[in-house]
């Protein structure tokens, strides 16, 4: 949602940005590099952009190819800011809601901390004594942490951000222009046309053609669907696809903290309208936690996962392993 009426402060926060970057041009701020190569997956707006489903699938693509492969993320919202592995078991608020899912989802170890390179260093110290298989850190929203060298920046785009304006009057962290210190850049499959606006604007890299696949459990009757994510309208057009009734939808603000007030709002919204079932996203369980168990048991709380597919699989893959053999250019 853009918020024209704040148009006015967004040349202060493009300065803020600029110095940002330029203090890291300029050498004037440190880059630090880790031990093993660095993919960063990242995007230009506040959230919304399937990072998180495709650090899982790289995970996935690559571990299969024989690498060790662990995730780096700052753990967003969570109550420490001290380097830590991420128990797949534990909480949103010791770990972040995010790195939650990747821990549970992809299975490999997940390492958080506020500066991502204590992460990575972390992990390495760990990890020191593994067989000698290609090691690599995949850096979970790390294209404005430009404090870390990276080997490969990934880039999600969508036809929102093309649109989109700097905060705090649109959701861009950063202006279009960024988008050119990336090495790929991914977008939604089914837009060929901001392909051709990308390769109009001067972008000459690769783009990976992204496919979003949302698995819906199968509901009869109405559904009282809710969320607290950047992009809501994503996750209810993802049920209406699947065919699902969503009978009511309640948003709730991006990595919103629930609470008995929250579940209770959540609970009448599902009787006025004779919910079936409950439907949120795997991030809202999480953040849930305890509060999972207090859901009306003859109205079961399912979740639904959001997947993603990279057209040409193994161009990509064998695009990223090169890149990971030789190093950025």
């Amino acid at each position: 949602m853009k918020r024209p009426w704040f148009a006015p402060l967004v040349p202060l926060y493009a300065a803020g940005v600029a110095v940002n970057n330029l203090s890291i041009e300029r050498g004037w701020k440190a880059v630090r590099r880790l031990g093993w190569p660095v993919v960063s997956i990242g995007n230009l707006s506040t959230g919304g952009a399937g990072k998180t489903p495709l650090a899982i699938e790289l995970a996935r693509l690559l571990g299969g190819e024989g690498f060790h492969v662990d995730v780096l993320s700052r753990g967003y919202g969570r109550q420490s800011n001290a380097a830590e592995r991420v128990n797949p078991s534990g909480t949103a608020e010791s770990f972040g809601d995010e790195p939650l899912v990747i821990a549970r989802e992809a299975g490999v170890p997940v390492f958080v901390a506020e500066e991502r390179y204590d992460a990575g260093v972390l992990a390495e110290a760990e990890r020191s004594g593994d067989d000698n298989r290609q090691k690599v850190h995949l850096l979970d929203d790390g294209f404005q942490h430009r404090q870390l060298h990276r080997d490969a920046d990934i880039l999600l785009l969508n036809r929102e951000d093309w649109l989109d304006d700097l905060l705090p009057a649109g959701n861009l962290r950063e202006a279009l222009q960024a988008a050119k210190r990336a090495d790929v850049i991914g977008i939604p499959a089914d837009d060929p046309v901001l392909e051709e606006a990308l390769r109009a604007w001067g972008w000459q890299g690769p783009v990976w053609r992204l496919r979003r696949h949302m698995e819906v459990p199968a509901i009869d009757g109405p559904v009282a669907a809710f969320c607290g994510i950047a992009r809501p309208e994503q996750f209810f057009r993802g049920l209406a696809s699947a065919g699902l009734h969503v009978a009511t939808r309640i948003v709730f603000n991006d990595h919103h903290h629930y609470t008995r007030d929250d579940l209770q709002q959540v609970v009448d919204a599902a009787r006025a309208v004779r919910a079936g079932a409950f439907l949120t996203t795997e991030k809202d369980y999480i953040r849930l936690a305890a509060l999972t168990a207090a859901f009306p048991a003859s109205v079961p709380l399912k979740t639904a996962q959001l997947r993603i597919e990279i057209e040409d699989e193994a161009a990509a893959l064998g695009w990223l392993m090169a890149r990971l053999k030789t190093g950025p250019a």
